[in-house]
């Protein structure tokens, strides 16, 4: 079972299989090695990086990302500006605190080895820590996948690890793993999509814990909008991208005071902007359910809880159930993609990452303009059918360049696909199933130069300068 707090994670930039999830890898190691007894005995710690976490391993932040998680600092509770101080420390002094207090001499350039032409079994996302005592004897070692999203899978395990959530893995009667399986349980139960998906996190969690927790979600998805669209100057990496958020709001703040709905447009393209800005810069972001796409649902539920006239004027109370909803809608549909294809852009490219997020914003809009189960359903497929594809090709390695613009692209497409939905009865030839497995399909036939390595597409053709 995953868990709508497995698809909504808090965490850092710039990616969640490069950033999020090597550092969570890095700190289960480490709790590892106390859990042996070994920490004490370390003198030294070997990181392999294999496959895509190697090929853009430096501009996704991924060495030290795995330094710093060894000192068992997790993405879901470091504050960003800890995570700097911490990994500028690691850098200068070439030493780390193992599990948080045995120190060991650490060098970037010496101890993390970069294997891009090695992709193991398992997934082009791998990496290998070896920890070794004073005799270079090798005391423990482990190799996890990181998955994308943040979920991690160790070497031989059955089940996602790191990720806070329900017992991972274990399936219940109420558990659906395919769209027709959630329309099944929607017309039996006579409940909603997000009702069904609520019925389920409930076998894990009290109703107040999913309240919380969804509020909680929201509120970092704003928080990260309101820190960016105060920053200027130009992102880190080498790229020299401007950050236009603040500009773009600023501008909107004049031009559009009263939001009138012919500007909706412009305030989503701003909202998915400001938090892939954010998350370009190493910020704290929900990821959503991935970094690369983390700007889309906050972009389009900024557009719900705008434009939906109910919406606008209901009570705080309100607001919240509506964003709650539209939350258990959009995870609903995300763990579809994860059980049945992947949300990894190293494993299918783009269209698992930005074309997954597209289809879960686009549920969860036509959930709360008043969509039957078909209704959202289709409208999930209609955003996926239309990102099937895509390529994961940043430049430079970087989660900046298309992938920024990209996300605005991809929410008004959600907003489109979830007015298409409401137009028709939900009767429509290609199921939600089929687009997603196509979507698995063609991931599997596609290069490997289009599959976040920054090998091929635009990563090529357009000169680092």
């Amino acid at each position: 079972m995953i868990s709508v707090f497995d698809i909504f994670s808090i965490g850092l930039g710039p990616s969640s299989s490069h950033t999020v999830g090597p550092m969570r890898a890095a700190a289960e190691f480490a709790e590892t090695l106390d859990k042996l007894g070994r920490t004490e005995l370390v003198r030294r710690v070997r990181v392999d990086l294999f496959g895509s976490l190697a090929a853009t391993g430096e501009g996704h932040g991924t060495l030290i990302a795995s330094a710093v998680g060894l000192e068992n600092v997790r993405p879901e509770s470091v504050e960003p500006d800890d995570y700097t101080r911490i990994a500028g420390r690691i850098r200068k002094d070439l030493v780390l605190h193992l599990g948080g207090r045995h120190e060991i001499a650490f060098s970037l350039d010496d101890d993390v080895v970069l294997r891009p032409l090695t992709v193991l079994p398992g997934h082009p996302n791998a990496l290998r820590f070896t920890a070794y005592d004073g005799l270079s004897l090798e005391l423990a070692s482990e190799t996890y996948f990181s998955v994308g999203g943040g979920f991690i899978v160790r070497e031989g395990a059955q089940a996602p690890a790191g990720v806070d959530g329900p017992q991972k893995g274990e399936h219940t009667p109420d558990c659906f793993t395919s769209g027709d399986d959630l329309l099944e349980r929607c017309e039996r139960l006579d409940l909603s999509i997000s009702e069904v998906m609520l019925r389920q996190e409930l076998m894990f969690s009290t109703q107040e814990q999913v309240r919380l927790g969804l509020k909680r979600i929201h509120e970092v998805m704003d928080d990260c909008v309101q820190r960016s669209v105060r920053e200027e100057g130009n992102l880190p990496g080498g790229l020299n991208v401007r950050r236009r958020a603040k500009k773009w709001y600023d501008d909107l703040v004049t031009e559009d005071p009263d939001h009138e709905p012919g500007m909706a447009i412009e305030w989503v393209n701003l909202i998915a902007l400001a938090v892939n800005e954010e998350n370009a810069a190493g910020g704290r972001v929900v990821t959503a359910p991935t970094n690369g796409a983390a700007g889309i649902i906050p972009a389009v539920l900024y557009y719900a809880m705008t434009y939906i006239p109910w919406i606008e004027v209901a009570p705080q109370d309100e607001r919240d159930q509506a964003a709650a909803e539209f939350l258990l809608t959009a995870a609903a549909i995300g763990l579809l993609f994860k059980e049945r294809a992947s949300i990894s852009g190293a494993e299918v490219g783009c269209q698992g990452e930005v074309g997954s997020a597209s289809a879960m914003a686009a549920a969860g809009l036509a959930e709360l303009l008043g969509g039957t189960p078909l209704q959202v359903e289709n409208a999930a497929e209609i955003a996926m059918e239309h990102n099937l594809g895509l390529t994961c090709d940043p430049i430079g390695g970087l989660v900046q360049i298309p992938c920024i613009e990209r996300n605005a692209i991809a929410a008004v497409k959600a907003i489109n696909a979830a007015r298409m939905a409401m137009r028709g009865d939900g009767r429509h030839h290609v199921s939600l199933d089929q687009v997603i497995e196509t979507m698995r399909q063609t991931g599997a036939d596609m290069s490997h130069k289009y599959k976040e390595t920054a090998l091929g597409g635009l990563a090529v053709n357009v000169p680092l300068c």
